[in-house]
């Protein structure tokens, strides 16, 4: 496809797709699945070979939420009957994550349910990054706490962490449809107040909750913009007693689609096939391995994962390797820049206010008249397949952070 050439070229060259383009991508038949999956391929080798980094959670605080998220099983008013827990000590939390050390964990990822920390929980939350650097000089560190004040990022910086995670979601013009206590704006500003201090940014999406095309390619261009190191693409978890517990729009196919998309628009970053790859992508998760780079090992926050064991010999019988401590994960010229947009060879510089794709605004970036090597095709439509719904594939996380029950890792 003239379309899959063009693509691999603008990928191995760090060039910006068209939105026309990316739509495509999301448009393409089954039978030209593999094509695609053979073209992102090429580009995730280009950047990552064919290694994949593993990354733990350790949920410190589960449930009890103020926020109104229609995807979380933690939000106000939830019915979801998951494990409900106040912080976790920093022995705790470090005991924890050491499970997911030991299962080849790369990257701790320290998340707390909540609007945003206040300054004791900043306090509490940097006692367990330093507890967690002393056993594991060489971990990496993500806080994933909400919504930052000003001042917070760089206390958890000298504490230690050496990233930030905080999603988008989904686009700017659906997300009033999907959360009301807090704005697209205050999102955007939180990843850019992470940048600001110096930690590496991560930041994705959400895939499943009946966006369209459009908004996945919206959202995807946004973050393309905002510059993260990293980019999760979870797909959306239905669970029981949330607004969306009946949302199944996704098949293993187009959740490979949209993966390969944001590949193309993202080609140097840290993709992560994040939660609910088991659910939708089930066994189809190693194809899955051409496209994203690095993949959480074990459980969620408050859903279970496929074990630790299985996650390995996944990546093992895919023929790729586990990222060790002593590689880069990102490309030299991104990890020079302490970040760096990947759209320029020497980088974008600051990252004061967001970093813009080669040099363009988002809205200039989304103006391109550059048309894709194929025929027109449905930019907004839904997914025309949806998912029978399937409870059976999701289980309520009971063992790990927050129980006396062995973590899965």
């Amino acid at each position: 496809m003239d379309l899959l050439n063009t693509l691999v070229d603008k990928g191995l060259r760090r060039e910006l797709p068209t939105r026309e383009e990316a739509l495509a991508v999301l448009a393409t038949s089954d039978d030209e699945l593999l094509d695609v999956v053979a073209a992102a391929g090429k580009v995730r080798r280009q950047w990552f070979g064919r290694r994949v980094k593993l990354n733990y959670l350790v949920n410190l605080k589960s449930g009890l939420c103020p926020e109104d998220c229609s995807y979380c099983s933690q939000r106000l008013g939830s019915k979801a009957g998951i494990l409900k827990y106040t912080w976790l000590k920093p022995d705790e939390a470090t005991k924890a994550a050491a499970a997911g050390v030991a299962g080849g964990a790369k990257r701790v990822c320290l998340v707390a349910s909540g609007r945003g920390p206040t300054d004791r929980d900043v306090d509490r939350v940097s006692q367990t990054i330093e507890a967690i650097k002393e056993q594991h000089e060489d971990v990496e560190v993500c806080a994933c706490l909400g919504l930052l004040s000003e001042g917070q990022a760089d206390r958890l910086r000298s504490a230690g962490a050496d990233a930030y995670n905080h999603n988008l979601n989904t686009s700017e013009g659906t997300y009033g449809e999907i959360t009301t206590t807090h704005t697209y704006a205050d999102r955007v500003d939180t990843v850019q107040q992470a940048q600001s201090a110096g930690l590496s940014a991560c930041s994705g999406l959400i895939a499943g909750m009946g966006e369209t095309d459009a908004d996945l390619v919206d959202v995807v261009f946004s973050l393309r913009g905002l510059d993260p190191d990293s980019v999760p693409v979870n797909f959306l978890i239905p669970i029981e007693g949330t607004p969306l517990a009946k949302e199944w729009h996704l098949t293993p196919q187009r959740c490979l689609r949209i993966l390969a998309m944001v590949r193309f628009v993202c080609p140097d970053v840290e993709v992560r096939l994040a939660g609910g790859r088991e659910v939708h992508l089930r066994s189809m998760q190693p194809l899955a391995l051409n496209l994203a780079n690095s993949i959480f090992l074990g459980d969620y926050l408050t859903t279970e994962g496929q074990s630790g064991q299985s996650d390995l010999d996944m990546i093992a019988d895919a023929g790729f390797e586990v990222e060790g401590a002593d590689t880069t994960t990102l490309p030299g010229h991104r990890a020079t820049a302490g970040g760096g947009c990947g759209s320029h060879e020497d980088g974008c510089g600051s990252h004061e206010g967001g970093c813009s794709p080669c040099g363009e605004t988002p809205e200039a970036a989304q103006d391109s008249s550059e048309a894709p090597a194929v025929g027109p095709e449905p930019a907004g439509a839904e997914p025309a397949r949806t998912e029978p719904v399937r409870t059976d594939l999701v289980t309520v996380r009971r063992r790990g952070a927050g129980t006396d029950i062995a973590p899965n890792a």
